[in-house]
């Protein structure tokens, strides 16, 4: 029965990265509020807390956010089997629709209807990545935790009025989340 269990949990994780994938236009970050309604919200097979943990694990590693989105969420959910089913189901997409553009792409290139549509979904892109910031942020939001909200503010500030990389960002919020949890450690310790 539990064997039965976990290939139906596999096929479904595979079906739900396959899906997401699929429908996904427009970069990775889109891809975080859909796997977080599916994941989170309709199967309830990770709290919110650990999916903003899991997005913080893949979009902190190299690679495209998408497929590190669904590695992470593949692993915690069946180890190193969900981790390359959700591969499998998030690239596959990708790899087909890419192969056919590329074959088309003379075509494509100076098709007036394609770059309409394309910058149609662009406008529709920058909304979706707007509500992802919204969806990420309101949690750290409501715990009303003044560290939190100053790295938060801190890393919006050094990326979008600095220009700062990412990366760098990414590296120094990590290292301030590592000696905040050493400092109340130690703290609780005492």
């Amino acid at each position: 029965m539990k064997e039965k269990n976990k290939k139906k949990m596999l096929l479904k994780l595979f079906l739900s990265t396959l899906y997401l994938s699929a429908f996904t236009f427009g970069g990775g970050y889109v891809i975080v509020t859909l796997m977080k309604k599916k994941f989170v919200d309709q199967y309830h097979w990770i709290e919110e807390n650990e999916m903003l943990d899991l997005v913080a694990i893949a979009q902190s590693s190299p690679g495209a956010i998408a497929v590190n989105g669904a590695i992470v969420v593949g692993y915690k959910l069946s180890g190193i089997l969900g981790a390359l089913v959700a591969i499998l189901g998030t690239v596959l997409p990708p790899f087909v629709i890419l192969s056919v553009i590329s074959v088309f792409y003379k075509a494509f290139r100076n098709n007036w209807l394609i770059s309409q549509l394309l910058e149609g979904m662009q406008a529709g892109v920058g909304a979706v990545i707007a509500s992802v910031t919204l969806d990420m942020g309101i949690p750290i939001v409501k715990e009303k935790e003044a560290v939190s909200l100053i790295i938060m503010v801190g890393a919006f500030v050094a990326a979008c009025l600095f220009g700062i990389n990412v990366v760098y960002i990414v590296i120094v919020c990590g290292i301030i989340g590592i000696i905040r949890t050493l400092l109340l450690n130690r703290r609780k310790m005492k």
